[in-house]
């Protein structure tokens, strides 16, 4: 029995002593990876929903007030796509399907190529609109704003 009890001692020694020694496990890596933005997939709607499908001027959507009751109201249609109703003069009220384009929605009135373009009241050249900040222009004495 004390053979037992001094066996006993020494292999609890030997464990505790291999305790000590036995090193740490190293830290779990903490660091994140970042995904860089123009690799990053993108959250794509689905294409056949004109309502979120992708257009470049989409913030453009609704209703523009120009002068003598002119305005121009966008809807966003499919995708890069939309549709222009215009009372652009006294005489000429109508609809036309724009798309997106460099700098703005281009569409054809009549025989002519036009296109709504970013602008302020100042620019559009319409004493009514000068002033104002959020507008869009046709051509000079054509224009757009948000009240």
């Amino acid at each position: 029995m004390k053979t037992n009890m001094i066996m006993f001692g020494a292999a609890a020694l030997v464990m505790l002593s291999g305790c000590e020694k036995a090193e740490a496990p190293a830290p779990a890596d903490t660091t994140t990876t970042e995904v860089p933005v123009e690799t990053a997939m993108p959250e794509t709607p689905a294409a056949d929903d004109p309502a979120t499908a992708p257009h470049r001027f989409a913030s453009w959507a609704g209703k523009w007030t120009g002068v003598e009751g002119m305005y121009a109201t966008i809807t966003t249609a499919e995708p890069g796509k939309y549709k222009l109703e215009m009372q652009s003069d006294l005489d000429t009220k109508g609809t036309y399907d724009g798309s997106d384009s460099e700098h703005g929605i281009k569409f054809k009135r009549g025989a002519e190529e036009l296109s709504l373009t970013r602008a302020s009241g100042d620019e559009t050249g319409l004493k009514y609109l000068a002033g104002k900040k959020e507008c869009l222009k046709v051509k000079d004495g054509e224009g757009y704003c948000r009240d």
